[in-house]
């Protein structure tokens, strides 16, 4: 039988492990954007653990508004992504720092 702990370690260990993907890894925008999707996924996990085991249906809904956003800053951020490498012929985070206007 699975209980709330379960849910909420899983959780935790996903957003631990965007957390240090963002912080160990400062260089690929992809890989930024892939843990910043990491930790939203955590986040929904606690949501949807909450909204189950409590039997309130408030933490399920706002899951989808916070799947919407993310859908909305995934495809922004690929098609900003498109654009610099584009112009700049690189995705490295510490190339892309100064302003050409």
């Amino acid at each position: 039988m699975l209980t709330i702990t379960h849910f909420l370690t899983l959780g935790a260990i996903l957003f631990c492990l965007s957390v240090a993907g963002i912080f160990l890894n400062r260089k690929n925008v992809i890989i930024l954007l892939m843990c910043i999707e990491l930790m939203l996924l955590a986040v929904n996990m606690n949501f949807v653990t909450f909204s189950r085991f409590l039997d309130n249906l408030d933490g399920q809904v706002f899951v989808f508004f916070i799947l919407t956003v993310a859908a909305a800053e995934a495809a922004i951020g690929l098609a900003i992504l498109v654009v610099l490498f584009r112009n700049r012929e690189t995705i490295n985070v510490a190339e892309l720092d100064d302003l050409k206007g």
